[in-house]
């Protein structure tokens, strides 16, 4: 099957664009109304078809999509790491909350095992949302936001808010897909 790049990268784009806007209110706001509010950037992502790398970890072993995931990845971390700096640059206000929350990434077992559990909630929003529902989305956002669970690409925008980089953003994309992964195939996603 041919890939068609350049709407793979600007689909990323977007997503990353999305899931940004969902950082800024957080970032913004706070908890609880930031958590709850970030959802809109996963349901624009499902519903406008973007492509998020948290979103299609969990359907890689039936699609086959390798190469296009690691894509997607790529560009969600360049794309969201702009937009973060960008988001910075606009409101300076936010900075100092990015910074403060950057430092608590940490190459540990907590941390991975954080990322793999927001993984696993990512899986069953989007897969909610193919099933045509907006619960695991509504409500499975604010869930992994409230509890401290750790999302490579909201990172990755936070990090560019604090002007930074992260290697801990690694270790967390690694713990969204073994998390979306293993939720699928607890699911029988890989069996049809």
């Amino acid at each position: 099957m041919k890939i068609e790049w350049q709407e793979l990268v600007k689909r990323a784009i977007l997503a990353s664009l999305l899931i940004g806007l969902g950082d800024f209110v957080l970032l913004k706001a706070g908890a609880p109304v930031g958590a709850f509010l970030f959802a809109f950037g996963l349901y624009g992502v499902c519903k406008l078809k973007a492509n998020l790398f948290t979103g299609k970890c969990g359907f890689v072993f039936r699609d086959k999509r390798w190469r296009e995931l690691l894509a997607i990845l790529a560009v969600n971390l360049v794309a969201g790491w702009a937009f973060g700096a960008i988001m910075g640059v606009a409101d300076s206000s936010i900075i100092a909350v990015a910074q403060e929350k950057i430092t608590i990434w940490t190459f540990s077992p907590e941390f991975f095992l954080r990322s793999i559990l927001c993984g696993a909630i990512m899986y069953i929003a989007v897969k909610c949302y193919k099933k045509k529902s907006l619960w695991g989305i509504f409500l499975g956002v604010p869930l992994f936001i409230l509890a401290g669970f750790q999302h490579s690409i909201a990172n990755v925008i936070t990090s560019g808010v604090a002007m930074s980089f992260s290697p801990t953003i690694l270790l967390c994309a690694a713990g969204n897909f073994v998390g979306s992964v293993f939720v699928a195939w607890l699911a029988g996603e890989y069996e049809k």
